[in-house]
């Protein structure tokens, strides 16, 4: 089939496109509409259908194939590993279920899960959908200040978390972060469920901490029903990263959700059932969500969920693991692959990584010389694809299930089925032409899968995300891009990143990529910084291959002026050794900003290493 055709079905025809695609998950009653966009910008899909997110992804495979792998649970942090049966999958989730029924949890409750990557965070997920409560992750080890804003929104009745996590050997406490959350909201759950690792001590709060092991031990042989669903009941909500004042949750609904993540593994990721995909995120975001916990289960696969770090105990760790389990598709970031293009090529070439398919990368703009490496040593396509935590699925890729359309080095792809993407120009409204620079937009209604609204605020929802545009809505994604004559497009950077140099609007991206084509450069941030002269001017902070630093900034002036122009031109380059960056490998180029500016960095609860921060104070004194 062409894409082409396929694509078009999906936009001209969107009811009986979807009508199609719902076949791909059980439904308990069929939805009597399609489609109801009756209030713009609130879609509702498969309206009165029911069905169970639990259900399609675990109780289902049980029969045909219920002894082969479905949950692949490793920790290098801990030397442990364990692989779950579909069957023995549906056993644990049922006791889960129990066990939060058992604590009071009922249909449409929430349930806050502050976990690291253990198997009973992954549980405990499927617990909720199987009867109907709303789980909340949050990304385990988050501080107490940012733990208890989302406790205050999503007013859990119950949180199930752990004594700790573990990266790179060294605990992270979690009950003390957790204690401290909720004494500071004023939500205050009435239970919390606690896996006990034995990595960090922890006290318990009598009458509203449960010992996971104890209750456990009291529901073995848990059988505890699917509760059928609604279609566009709520199934989960998930704050965006980077989240200041009062949080953004975005609201996922049962229905509409499944049937993206089963399309999405037919035709973007071209997931078959008896295989592996190994995703590796954390369930913490969105990406952990869709491709680590749901998609892949939906679709019949088995699902890799890892503790630990890219290089530890060797850089050649994820590539065992492609081996081991005979990985047939993996999806990672590349942040995570440029930090594995700076180790020895030997780690990997030890490893028979001839079952993999597919690299997919998303999370970040994936640039070219990245991966041409991946592509290089892998020999196998590598798939990059753009979307968002408010979408749950790609908006931009290549669906290789559909036609094999080659990919387009710097492009993520196309727009995906269901998606009305435009780009609009930010002055006039207008739809931009091929090559013109514009915002990245969507016109309603979103197709399945994507955010209902903002927990608790439709109208936050509307202001934050819409505008009107004649007769039809258009959701921001508040990313530039432009498309080429062919129809792939190009992420040059968010609108709140451009910096305005006498006049000249530039984003961020566009000079990374040109600094980044130095031969020297390994990485490289770009802020705007205030400027009496021109309003802004372009600072980079570049980490060198060859920290010998000669020449290097003319050099890398020189191939910005080359090809960007002089006005793209940093004012300074610093040098470092490492970025600040979140945990997901985001790197915190606001923060940056503000320390050039010399404000306070802000919100810094995910940053992955605060001593980078302190490297941009030292570059930025040592230059005075």
């Amino acid at each position: 089939m062409m894409y082409a055709d396929f694509y078009r079905r999906s936009v001209v025809t969107p009811e009986q496109f979807w009508r199609d695609e719902a076949a791909l998950i059980d439904w308990n009653t069929p939805f009597s509409q399609v489609l109801d966009y009756a209030k713009p910008p609130f879609a509702r899909w498969f309206v009165d259908g029911k069905t169970n997110l639990c259900h399609n992804a675990v109780d289902r495979w049980c029969e045909t194939q219920g002894d082969q792998p479905a949950l692949i649970a490793i920790s290098t942090e801990t030397n442990t590993e364990r692989s779950y049966s579909f069957k023995e999958l549906h056993v644990e989730v049922q006791r889960w279920a129990a066990m939060m029924q058992a604590l009071g949890v009922r249909k449409g409750d929430r349930v806050l899960i502050y976990m690291p990557m253990i198997a009973e965070a992954a549980f405990a997920m499927l617990g909720c959908a199987r009867i109907g409560a709303v789980h909340s992750v949050v990304f385990g080890g988050f501080a107490a200040n940012s733990l208890a804003s989302r406790i205050d929104d999503a007013r859990p009745v119950l949180i199930v978390s752990a004594d700790a996590g573990s990266r790179n050997g060294k605990a992270i406490a979690y009950k003390p972060l957790l204690d401290e959350a909720i004494a500071l909201s004023s939500a205050k759950p009435s239970r919390v469920l606690l896996v006990d690792r034995g990595l960090a001590p922890m006290q318990r709060v009598e009458g509203r901490d449960v010992d996971y092991a104890a209750l456990s031990a009291a529901h073995l042989e848990a059988r505890v029903p699917v509760t059928w669903l609604e279609s566009n009941e709520p199934s989960y909500i998930l704050y965006t990263s980077g989240t200041t004042g009062k949080p953004k949750g975005v609201q996922r609904d049962v229905g509409g959700y499944a049937v993206a993540l089963a399309a999405s593994m037919k035709y973007n990721f071209c997931g078959r059932a008896g295989e592996t995909f190994f995703a590796t995120s954390d369930i913490g975001w969105v990406v952990g969500h869709s491709y680590i916990v749901y998609g892949p289960l939906i679709a019949g696969m088995a699902t890799i969920m890892y503790e630990g770090l890219p290089i530890c105990p060797d850089p050649g760790i994820w590539w065992s693991i492609v081996e081991k389990y005979k990985v047939t598709r993996m999806f990672s970031a590349p942040t995570a692959i440029r930090v594995l293009r700076k180790q020895s090529p030997e780690f990997m070439r030890r490893h028979d990584t001839s079952s993999l398919q597919a690299l997919y990368l998303a999370g970040e703009p994936l640039d070219e010389t990245t991966s041409a490496w991946i592509a290089g040593e892998l020999g196998v396509p590598i798939i990059d694809n753009y979307w968002q935590t408010e979408t749950g699925w790609p908006i931009l890729s290549i669906a290789k299930g559909v036609e094999d359309l080659p990919t387009r080095l710097g492009s993520p792809g196309v727009a995906m089925y269901g998606y009305k993407v435009r780009l609009v120009n930010e002055t006039t409204g207008a739809d931009c032409a091929a090559n013109e620079k514009g915002v990245v937009m969507i016109e309603g209604p979103l197709p399945p899968g994507c955010m209902q609204t903002v927990y608790g605020d439709d109208q936050r929802f509307v202001d934050t995300y819409w505008t009107q545009d004649g007769d039809a809505m258009l959701y921001s994604t508040f990313d530039w891009g432009v498309q080429d004559a062919d129809g792939y497009y190009f992420i040059l950077g968010r609108t709140d990143d451009v910096i305005n140099v006498a006049g000249h609007r530039l984003g961020t991206r566009e000079i990374e990529e040109s600094i980044t084509s130095h031969p020297n450069v390994s990485e490289v941030a770009v802020v705007g910084v205030q400027d009496q002269v021109k309003g802004q001017v372009a600072v980079a902070f570049a980490i060198l291959k060859d920290a010998n630093l000669g020449t290097a900034e003319q050099d890398i002036m020189a191939v910005v002026d080359r090809q960007l122009g002089a006005v793209a031109r940093p004012a300074r380059v610093y040098f470092v050794t490492q970025l600040p960056k979140t945990r997901s490998g985001k790197l915190l180029r606001r923060s940056i900003q503000a320390i050039c500016e010399g404000r306070s960095p802000g919100d810094l609860t995910s940053i992955e290493d605060p001593s980078s921060l302190q490297q941009i104070q030292r570059a930025l004194f040592a230059s005075l």
